[in-house]
């Protein structure tokens, strides 16, 4: 006959301090990303804390404190985009000053056919 009233106060208090534990790994977690600069989202914090999305999404506190840094990230730019905005501005550089030269040699390439015309007419009245 089944136990109807089943002693499951060893199986709570486990779950209880498993997700302390891992509410405190994440919170060492969201430290370490905020010191490097890292972007925070859920799928980059339960990758680098090792737990899961849905963790993270059932936790409101966790979940306001990712939200609150993910919205603070938005107007800060990554490393990646002012790279990409350094990049562009000197690529931007690099066009121009082609162009430039293109012009030059453009310029240099009809007055160079302007002299041979010159010389083969001098040739030819030479013969």
């Amino acid at each position: 006959m089944a136990n109807k009233n089943p002693n499951i106060e060893g199986i709570l208090n486990h779950s209880k301090i498993k997700t302390e534990q891992s509410v405190q790994k994440v919170d060492e977690t969201l430290k370490h990303m905020i010191k490097k600069q890292l972007n925070i989202n859920f799928n980059s914090v339960a990758e680098q804390a090792k737990v899961s999305k849905g963790f993270l999404y059932k936790n409101h506190r966790l979940r306001s404190r990712i939200e609150t840094l993910r919205k603070q990230q938005e107007g800060l730019l990554s490393v990646k985009q002012v790279k990409r905005n350094i990049s562009d501005a000197s690529k931007d550089v690099i066009i121009a000053s082609l162009r430039k030269r293109l012009k030059g040699l453009e310029q240099e390439n009809k007055e160079l056919k302007e002299k041979i015309k010159v010389q083969f007419g001098k040739i030819y009245d030479e013969i």
